[in-house]
């Protein structure tokens, strides 16, 4: 195999050489055969291919017969050598951006290079693909008419907690990425700050050979993790708030004083916090001044 040329199933194919400017190009996720034509060709024209890490991206590579040089641009390197990247674009090179798997900068390095080609003029194309945020997105059974992504949750818990209540009266369909390590405690959270009943999905390893899909209730699926030994990686979605609940944001008040004439003051806070997606804590002083009052 020469430089410019890849191979699908033995065939060998020529790939042009590719005009001065930075290709953002998404790669598998887990399964190698999710690359795209374009993406082979691409990658095979280069002058060089930006990896997040060489090691991880010679499997794809050398699976395809692509011989272009690499090198390694992380969250260590990347913004010190963004400038030096663009340069050599400017002196006429094709430079290829990948990350380890999916679209590049999604949770993943190169905002600093995309940014800074982007401002000196310099044409930026993206070679679209694979993507774990949209392909567990897609058969979560949420809706998704309307949704956010968040990235990664962060890892302390007090913080984690923050982050929820502020993101658990949205209303469209919420998206992280999670470590497999955090998953239990991250539904555990989940299911105290927006209420044990809101409905969550876990996809564990997409498009590889041990592809799985968890639904339910926060505070069941919490439950079932915290027994579970968990590996791969992991897109995690939860339900929007709902709607009816927002547009009154009293309506619970008026709920938990009634409940409160039929049910132990914690069997009744424990419910609305579940029922209305808040958090206990406050559904808890409210039912004390009732009680008191």
């Amino acid at each position: 195999m020469a430089a410019g040329q890849y191979f699908i199933s033995g065939k060998v194919f020529d790939a042009p050489a590719l005009p001065p400017a930075l290709y953002v190009v998404s790669t598998p996720i887990g399964n190698l055969k999710d690359i795209t034509l374009r993406a082979l060709e691409t990658l095979a024209g280069a002058d060089l291919i930006l990896c997040e890490d060489t090691r991880t991206s010679a499997k794809l590579l050398n699976a395809y017969g692509i011989k272009t040089p690499k090198t390694a641009l992380h969250e260590h390197n990347e913004v010190a050598s963004a400038q030096n990247y663009v340069d050599e674009i400017k002196a006429g090179r094709s430079i290829c951006l990948i990350s380890d798997a999916g679209t590049p900068l999604i949770s993943d390095p190169g905002f600093p290079l995309v940014r800074v080609a982007a401002e000196e003029n310099f044409s930026v194309f993206a070679i679209p693909g694979a993507s774990a945020l949209l392909g567990g997105l897609a058969v979560s059974g949420l809706p998704t008419d309307s949704f956010s992504f968040f990235g990664f949750l962060p890892p302390k818990q007090q913080a984690r907690a923050k982050r929820l209540e502020e993101l658990a009266a949205k209303t469209e369909t919420l998206v992280f990425y999670e470590s497999p390590k955090r998953i239990a405690a991250t539904l555990a959270a989940v299911a105290e700050v927006m209420g044990g009943d809101r409905k969550v999905v876990v996809a564990r390893e997409l498009t590889k050979k041990f592809e799985t899909f968890y639904r339910g209730a926060a505070c069941e699926m919490a439950t079932d993790f915290d027994e579970m030994a968990v590996k791969g990686e992991i897109v995690l979605m939860v339900a929007g708030a709902d709607q009816q609940a927002i547009a009154d944001p009293d309506a619970w008040r008026g709920a938990l004083k009634e409940l409160l004439t039929e049910l132990p003051l914690r069997g009744a806070v424990d419910q609305i916090a579940s029922d209305f997606g808040l958090k206990r804590k406050q559904v808890y002083q409210a039912a004390l001044e009732m009680r008191d009052g």
